[in-house]
């Protein structure tokens, strides 16, 4: 299927010189949408897969719809000051700005089997945030899994030494 057709990009946003991808035009044609989560629920069938961790906000979308399909719960790493019991948080560098996520403590375990799941790779820093909060909650990451990744800004390299898998890749103007 071709989904990056179904994605539109939209110059200037969030602030000038950003070329945002938006996937909610792919979230308008439930066949793609379908294609997304059944294609992640049968790679990650075999995998001894505990857990889905969506990255605040559109990780959410993509990570609730896989961990009801495949019978997982859901952590979600929330924006500062979201989530009401204890949590780990961590601060981290977007291409635009800084940011802080945060995790309830009691969410995963040790020996939890993760996948992390958002809408887009472009610098790393969201998922590189997550990451380290689920390891130092004692879980292991599978694999880091995004609908979009721009190569161009090299954010697989601030995700090493996780496997990182990606469904369309833009370069970047």
């Amino acid at each position: 299927m071709d989904l990056a057709s179904l994605i539109r990009n939209v110059p200037d946003f969030p602030i000038p010189g950003i070329q945002f991808k938006d996937i909610t035009t792919l979230l308008l044609h439930p066949a793609a949408f379908r294609f997304v989560i059944d294609g992640w629920k049968a790679r990650y069938a075999d995998k001894g897969i505990t857990a889905i961790v969506g990255a605040d906000a559109r990780g959410f979308v993509f990570g609730g719809a896989l961990a009801y399909a495949m019978g997982l719960p859901l952590v979600m790493a929330r924006k500062k000051g979201k989530l009401p019991a204890d949590t780990i948080s961590e601060e981290y560098e977007l291409e635009y700005g800084t940011a802080t996520l945060e995790i309830h403590r009691d969410a995963l375990k040790p020996g939890d089997r993760v996948v992390l799941i958002d809408d887009l790779l472009a610098t790393g820093g969201t998922m590189r945030a997550i990451s380290n909060m689920v390891e130092k909650l004692g879980a292991e990451i599978v694999e880091i899994a995004f609908v979009v990744e721009l190569p161009p800004l090299k954010g697989r390299v601030k995700l090493e030494p996780h496997a990182v898998h990606s469904l369309v890749e833009f370069m970047v103007d």
